[in-house]
């Protein structure tokens, strides 16, 4: 029997880890910064307690480059901000196999006001044939204050 949940809130909503690629395996990732109680591998792992954190404030770079080319159909993000109150902006952009050159998929702000809207969850649907990397720039906090870059999730699927 097939059960789906109704009514619930979209924090508590956790995407199927059926559906998502094994980042690890299929991708080598280039972070501009990583602390090291935080590394970048928690962001693919489903079920993690833990998340990827910056080792320094200020904007940050998370780009995967896969192995053989990709065609993605979703692209899951989902941030946390417990302590303090910020907006953050991230870039998505991807390249395509066949480039050298990034296109921009979106950029999109969010305003953390804790302990009132502490979690940012996004799904994008998305068709982006033969991508040979994605990349994810993240800006903590656009006001310019020294906070540091975090990303709970970064999933991916082909369908």
């Amino acid at each position: 029997m097939r059960k789906t949940m109704i009514n619930q809130p979209m924090e508590n909503t956790i995407p199927s880890e059926l559906d998502y690629l094994d980042l690890e395996h299929l991708a080598q990732v280039e972070i501009s910064s990583e602390y090291l109680e935080h590394p970048i591998e928690s962001a693919f792992v489903e079920g993690s307690e833990s998340y990827w954190r910056a080792a320094f404030p200020g904007e940050q770079t998370i780009r995967l480059i896969f192995d053989q080319p990709q065609d993605i159909k979703q692209i899951f993000l989902l941030f946390d901000e417990q302590e303090q109150p910020r907006t953050q902006e991230f870039v998505l952009l991807w390249r395509k196999d066949s480039e050298d050159h990034f296109r921009e998929i979106l950029r999109q702000q969010y305003h953390f006001s804790p302990p009132h809207s502490t979690q940012e969850t996004e799904k994008y649907t998305v068709d982006l044939k033969q991508l040979k990397a994605l990349e994810l720039r993240i800006v903590p906090d656009i006001s310019g204050g020294e906070v540091c870059a975090k990303l709970t999730r970064l999933r991916l699927s082909a369908v």
